[in-house]
């Protein structure tokens, strides 16, 4: 059993280095863009904050190695991108994320280790941060929930990576399985949760991943003539009486109407007469 443990534990790992390092993608484009567009930056303090605690934890426990190594490559990433976003987020976002950073990073952390260390002993100690790290991955876990709703909201998912939301979900049921084989109660309960809302968040991808594209128009000029091109199914209706029905592009003045044969087919280049001097 405890060999088994072991596997699982070094699979746990690989996954949640993955978990951790699938943002890069999405860092690499801030930086690019030097923008954070609508990236959600809680998430990001959230779970740094989740893995220092569990990193103090593995460090409490006797025998949970993979616990501190895991969470310490974590910590140090969740720091990169913390940094990233202060970087290139907006000052007011900025602003409001520093304080935020700080209070719970800095001075909530600092202030648990001290606590921990100073008055808690015994078994009494490990017990109190477990609860603490329990809780704290819970909500690492439903900080995507943000992402979610803004996926039903647009009907879009750009917003919510999907490798991000997939290591998630495979992250939680390995780390769930870990917890069954060594009795830890503290690293199963909120796993069991994050597998729940891991597979919601990848239902909401299958279900919006294939938005449908809008109606593009595309525009050109040339030689005093305007050209326009309708791309879709729009269908033009040459026995109409009713001009108001048909579906008229102008370029800002109203152009002649054009001269249209009955033997057009659908999706037609409606192009316009030249104008006059």
């Amino acid at each position: 059993m405890a060999d088994l443990s072991f596997i699982v534990g070094i699979i746990g790992n690989v996954i949640s280095i993955l978990v951790f390092t699938s943002p890069i993608g999405t860092f690499k484009r801030v930086v690019k863009k030097k923008s954070t567009e609508n990236f959600k930056w809680m998430p990001y303090a959230t779970t740094l904050l989740s893995t220092s605690l569990w990193s103090f934890y593995g460090l409490l426990k006797p025998g949970a190695l993979l616990v501190v190594t895991v969470n310490g490559i974590g910590t140090l990433l969740q720091a990169i991108y913390v940094v990233l976003y202060l970087i290139y987020a907006p000052k007011e976002t900025r602003a409001k994320m520093a304080k935020v950073v700080g209070t719970m990073n800095i001075g909530f952390f600092g202030v648990v280790v001290l606590v921990t260390l100073l008055t808690i002993h015994g078994s009494l100690r490990l017990l109190v941060i477990g609860f603490l790290c329990a809780a704290l991955t819970v909500g690492m876990y439903a900080s995507p929930l943000a992402a979610m709703s803004m996926v039903i909201k647009t009907k879009s998912v750009e917003y919510m990576p999907f490798f991000l939301s997939f290591f998630l979900f495979l992250n939680a049921g390995v780390w769930t399985i870990y917890a069954v084989l060594v009795r830890d109660y503290f690293i199963g309960v909120p796993n069991a949760i994050g597998f729940i809302l891991g597979t919601a968040q990848l239902i909401l991808y299958m279900l919006y991943r294939r938005k449908s594209q809008p109606l593009k128009v595309i525009d050109k000029e040339e030689e005093g003539s305007v050209h326009l091109v309708e791309i879709g199914e729009q269908k033009w209706d040459k026995d109409s009486k009713d001009a108001s029905q048909q579906k008229h592009l102008s370029k800002g003045i109203s152009l002649p109407k054009p001269s249209v044969s009955r033997q057009h087919s659908l999706n037609k280049i409606v192009k316009s007469l030249s104008l006059s001097p």
